[in-house]
C-alpha cells in the first residue's frame, strides 16, 4: 500500500495540482504515451492537386508527387508528413524536359496521370503505384505502399520502395558492382568504399550509381533512385515475387523511365543526368601508369623505351611519388628538380603528363595550401566544429568540403601551377573519401550542400564526385578552350559530366580479368561510359599470358591504361619478354588504327546519349537466352568482341546478333542470330565487324596527331540491305565543337545481289585536314566491272600489299559499286 501511495505522490508531483475551481496547474507535463517508432504506410488517397506538370495525392498527413518529366519520364517524391525536401539534385540536370501532353482521370479505383507514352496510376485504396504503357502493359507496379520510419537518432526517415518483380525479370546496372550483369536474386549496399583488391561479389565498391533497368517480356524501363544516403537493392532476393530499394534518409525520390528498349532507357537516363565531356583524343590513346614512376630519370627512360621499341603511346602518369612529402600542388624536388622541362621534354617527343591529386590536405603551417584552406574555413568539421581530421599519405590531414561552391571555386584554381608547368591531365584518387583505420568520415561531419546543408550521412557518396568536378571545372577556365582530361575513383550518378573513371585497386588474376569484363559493361549501361581497369591487375602478379589477354580486352575499353602498385614487378607491354610484346604491341597498334572509329562513339556518346559498351542483353533484349550472355559485347554498333577469360583457351563459343559480321583478322563473313565456335590464338580475340559498316582508320602513329594523314582509309563492309554508319571529326582537343566546328559524316549503305551505294551527307563546319578518302571494300559478293563516284567513273587503286582500294575525295556524295 506505501508503495502505490508513493506512485500516486509521485504522478501529482508530475501532472501538477489540481485548484480550487477544479483546473490542474501542471508543474511537469511529461508524454505518457510515447508513440512506437514503426514502419508507416501510405494509406487511402484522400484528394489530389494540380500544379503545371506537377501533380500531389494526398492520404490526409503524407503526401506524394508525381511530376511528368518528359513523355518517357516520371518522377516520384513522398513526403512523410506532407512537407517535401527541397528539391535540389547534384546528379540531375533537367527535370522539365516539356512533355507534349498529359493529364489526370480517375475512376471509382484510381487516379491515372497520363503522357503520350506512359500512365502511371495510383489506386485509391491503398495508395500503390504502378507503371504501364498505352496497351495496358504493366512495366513497374507497387508491391505495398511507400513507407517510412522515423530515425530517432539522426531525424528524417528510413524510405522504402517495394516493386512486383515479374516471374520473368532481369535486372541490369548499377555502376560498378563485382557480380553478374543480371542482378536478379542479390541485394547490394551503395556507400562509396575504398576497397583494396575487392573479390567477386563483395559490395560495396566504390562508385554509387542507384540507377537499374529492368527487362520483361522482352520489354525495359529503369528506375533511377535519386538519395545520397547509404542506399539498398534488393532484386528479388529476400522475396522472389519483389523488388526493393531503400535508404537511411533522405527522400524517397525516383524517377520511373520507360523503354520499351534498353538503349531507350539508357538514353532517357542520360538525359536527366547528362552525358560524357567530349575527351581529348589523346585522352582515348593508350595510357602507361605505375605507383610510381620516379624520379625523373625512370620517367624518361620508360617513355624513351615505348618509342625506341615502336608501341605507341600517349600519357604517362605521376602517381603519389612526385609529391614534396605527399602534399598535393607540389614537387618533390630531389626527384623531379625541373618538372616543367621534364614535361615540356616528354611533349616534344608525343607524351602527355598525367599526375594525381588527392582530397587529403597535409596539416602543416608552412604549407601554403593548408594556410589558405584555414583561412577561408575550407575544411570539413565535426558536429561538434572540431576539424574532421584523418591520416591518409601525408599523414594527418584535413579535408575540402567540396559542396561548398567556394570551395570548388577555391580548389579549381589550386591547379594553376601544375598547368603552367605543362601538366596535361589529372587523376582524382582516394575520394569516396578514405581514411586510414576507420575507413571514411564519421557520419557527424557537416558539409554545406551548396546551401541545403546536410552531415556525412548525406554527402558521403557524392564526395568524390564533387571534388572532380571542382577539378573540371577549375581546369577548363584554367586550360581555357582546350578540354580536360580528368578521372575519378568515386563517383554517384551524374559524375559523366565531369570526368571518366576506372574499377580502383584489383588483382592481376583470371577472375579480375573477368570481373573487369562485368564491371566496364554495367558501367557503360549505368551511364559511366568513359571506364577502364587496371590492366594487367593493380596488384598481384600477372604472367605473360594474363596481361596480354588482359591488354586485347584494354583495347576496347574506353579508357585504356595499364597500372600497378610498386610492389610488383615491372608492369610495360615488354616486361614479359619478346613473344608477348609483339602480341601487346600488336593490338595497341590496332587501338590507334580505330582511333577514328572510337572517337566517333564517344561522339555518339556526347551527344546522344548512346552507351559505348553495349552488352549483348542491350543489343537483343527480347530474347531471353541474351538476358544471361556477359562475355560478348558490342563497342558502339559495328564491333563486336569477346575477351578471352581463360589460361590456355584454345577457342571458344561466340554469339552473333543478327546479320553478317566479318572477322576481323581474316574477313571470314559469318552469320547472325547464332553461335559459333572461334578459334583463340595467342595473337587474336574474336573480333567481328558488322555487315553494313563504314570503319575509318588511322595509319599506325606513334602518338596521336603524330603526323597528317593525306587520305582516310574507310573500310566498308558488304551486306545486303539498308545500313547506317558515322564517322566524328573535330579539332580533337577544343571546345569548338559546341559551336558546330565538326563534321559528322553519315554514311547510308544499300546493298544488292549486284550493287553497293554509298551515299554519304555532312553535318557541321570543320574541314579536315585531308582530300580523299580510300574506300577498301570487303565481301563483296559479284565482280566489280564499274565504279562511280558523283556520276564519273573511277578506277581501283592498289596498295603496297597489292589490295584494291577506291581513292576519291572526301566530299563525295554518291558511290555507285557494280
Amino acid at each position: 500500500m506505501a508503495d502505490s501511495i508513493k506512485k500516486e505522490e509521485f504522478a501529482s508531483e508530475l501532472l501538477g495540482d489540481e485548484t480550487s475551481d477544479g483546473t490542474v496547474h501542471h508543474v511537469n507535463n511529461p508524454v505518457l504515451d510515447l508513440p512506437t517508432i514503426e514502419k508507416k504506410y501510405l494509406a487511402r488517397v484522400r484528394s489530389y492537386s494540380k500544379d503545371r506538370n506537377t501533380f500531389y495525392f494526398t492520404d490526409g498527413i503524407a503526401k506524394v508527387e508525381i511530376r511528368v518529366v518528359s513523355d518517357e519520364i516520371i518522377r516520384v517524391r513522398l513526403a512523410p508528413q506532407g512537407s517535401f525536401l527541397d528539391d535540389f539534385s547534384y546528379a540531375v540536370i533537367d527535370t522539365d524536359q516539356h512533355a507534349v501532353s498529359f493529364s489526370v482521370e480517375e475512376d471509382e479505383t484510381s487516379f491515372y496521370v497520363k503522357t503520350n507514352k506512359v500512365i502511371c496510376s495510383i489506386r485509391k485504396a491503398d495508395f500503390l503505384v504502378s507503371f504501364q504503357d498505352l496497351f495496358g502493359k504493366v512495366f513497374s507496379a507497387d508491391d505495398k505502399p511507400m513507407h517510412w520510419e522515423e530515425n530517432p537518432d539522426f531525424g528524417g526517415y528510413y524510405v522504402y520502395c517495394s516493386k512486383k518483380a515479374h516471374e520473368d525479370e532481369a535486372f541490369f546496372g548499377l555502376g560498378d558492382k563485382a557480380t553478374n550483369l543480371n542482378l536478379r536474386g542479390k541485394r547490394f549496399k551503395n556507400w562509396n568504399s575504398d576497397t583494396y583488391g575487392y573479390a567477386f561479389n563483395q559490395d560495396p565498391l566504390y562508385k554509387t550509381i542507384p540507377f537499374y533497368i529492368g527487362v520483361t517480356g522482352g520489354e525495359a524501363y529503369g528506375i533511377f533512385f535519386d538519395n545520397t544516403f547509404r542506399t539498398f537493392f534488393d532484386f528479388a532476393s529476400e522475396n522472389k515475387q519483389r523488388t526493393s530499394f531503400w535508404s537511411e534518409g533522405g527522400e524517397m525520390q525516383y524517377y520511373y523511365i520507360h523503354g520499351p528498349n534498353m538503349m531507350d532507357v539508357v538514353k532517357r537516363y542520360h538525359s536527366i543526368t547528362g552525358t560524357h565531356f567530349m575527351p581529348p583524343l589523346w585522352g582515348i590513346g593508350y595510357h602507361q601508369c605505375r605507383w610510381s614512376y620516379y624520379p625523373e630519370q625512370n620517367v624518361r627512360d620508360v617513355t624513351a623505351e615505348f618509342r625506341k621499341r615502336e608501341i605507341p603511346c600517349d600519357a604517362i602518369y605521376l602517381d603519389i611519388d612526385y609529391m614534396d612529402g605527399y602534399r598535393c600542388f607540389t614537387w618533390n624536388k630531389q626527384y623531379f628538380p625541373d618538372p616543367k622541362k621534364m614535361i615540356s621534354d616528354l611533349a616534344a617527343n608525343g607524351f602527355k603528363t598525367v599526375v594525381m591529386i588527392d582530397p587529403g590536405i597535409k596539416v602543416d603551417e608552412n604549407y601554403w595550401v593548408f594556410k589558405e584552406g584555414q583561412q577561408n574555413r575550407y575544411f570539413c568539421r565535426r558536429g561538434d566544429d572540431y576539424f574532421m581530421e584523418g591520416f591518409v599519405w601525408p599523414g594527418r590531414c584535413q579535408f575540402p568540403d567540396f559542396t561548398n561552391p567556394a570551395v570548388r571555386e577555391w580548389w579549381g584554381t589550386l591547379y594553376k601551377g601544375l598547368v603552367d608547368d605543362g601538366v596535361a591531365g589529372f587523376w582524382n584518387d582516394m575520394n569516396e573519401p578514405a581514411v586510414f583505420g576507420r575507413g571514411t568520415f564519421p557520419d557527424d561531419v557537416r558539409h554545406n550542400y551548396d546551401g541545403y546543408r546536410g552531415s556525412h550521412r548525406k554527402a558521403h557518396n557524392i564526395y568524390g564526385m564533387q571534388m572532380v568536378r571542382s577539378t573540371y571545372d577549375g581546369l577548363k577556365k584554367l586550360y581555357k578552350n582546350k578540354r580536360p582530361f580528368t578521372i575519378t575513383r568515386a563517383a554517384y550518378s551524374g559524375t559523366q559530366r565531369f570526368s571518366s573513371v576506372w574499377t580502383g585497386d584489383n588483382i592481376a588474376t583470371w577472375e579480375h580479368l573477368r570481373i573487369g569484363l562485368l564491371q566496364l559493361q554495367r558501367l557503360s549501361v549505368s551511364g559511366l561510359s568513359f571506364c577502364g581497369t587496371d590492366i594487367g591487375g593493380f596488384t598481384g602478379e600477372p604472367d605473360g599470358e594474363l596481361f596480354t589477354r588482359w591488354m586485347q580486352f584494354g583495347v576496347f575499353s574506353p579508357f585504356m591504361r595499364v597500372h600497378s602498385a610498386g610492389d610488383t614487378r615491372d608492369r610495360e607491354p615488354w616486361s614479359f619478354g619478346p613473344e608477348w610484346e609483339a602480341i601487346c604491341k600488336k593490338f595497341i597498334e590496332m587501338r590507334y588504327k580505330l582511333l577514328p572509329y572510337i572517337y566517333t562513339v564517344f561522339w555518339q556518346q556526347h551527344r546522344y546519349g548512346e552507351p559505348i559498351l553495349r552488352p549483348i542483353s542491350l543489343v537483343e533484349q527480347h530474347i531471353p537466352k541474351n538476358l544471361i550472355r556477359e562475355e560478348e559485347f558490342c563497342f558502339g554498333d559495328k564491333i563486336l568482341v569477346s575477351p578471352v577469360m581463360n589460361p590456355d583457351q584454345k577457342n571458344k563459343v561466340v554469339y552473333l546478333p543478327e546479320g553478317d559480321w566479318y572477322y576481323y583478322f581474316n574477313l571470314q563473313k559469318y552469320a547472325g542470330s547464332q553461335e559459333h565456335t572461334i578459334d583463340t590464338p595467342l595473337d587474336e580475340m574474336p573480333i567481328f565487324i558488322k555487315g553494313g559498316s563504314v570503319i575509318p582508320e588511322y595509319p599506325v602513329m606513334q602518338y596521336t596527331f603524330e603526323h597528317k594523314i593525306d587520305a582516310l582509309k574507310l573500310n566498308v563492309y558488304y551486306s545486303k540491305g539498308k545500313f547506317d554508319s558515322y564517322i566524328y571529326a573535330d579539332h580533337g582537343d577544343t571546345f569548338a565543337y559546341e559551336q558546330s566546328v565538326y563534321a559528322e559524316k553519315h554514311f547510308l549503305l544499300e546493298g544488292t545481289e549486284n550493287t553497293l551505294v554509298i551515299l554519304q551527307q555532312v553535318e557541321g563546319l570543320y574541314n579536315e585536314r585531308f582530300d580523299d578518302y580510300k574506300i577498301y571494300l570487303v565481301g563483296i559478293p559479284f565482280e566489280v566491272k564499274t565504279i562511280k563516284a558523283d556520276g564519273v567513273e573511277v578506277t581501283l587503286s592498289k596498295d603496297e600489299l597489292g589490295n584494291d582500294y577506291v581513292l576519291i575525295e572526301k566530299d563525295f556524295r554518291n558511290l555507285i559499286i557494280a
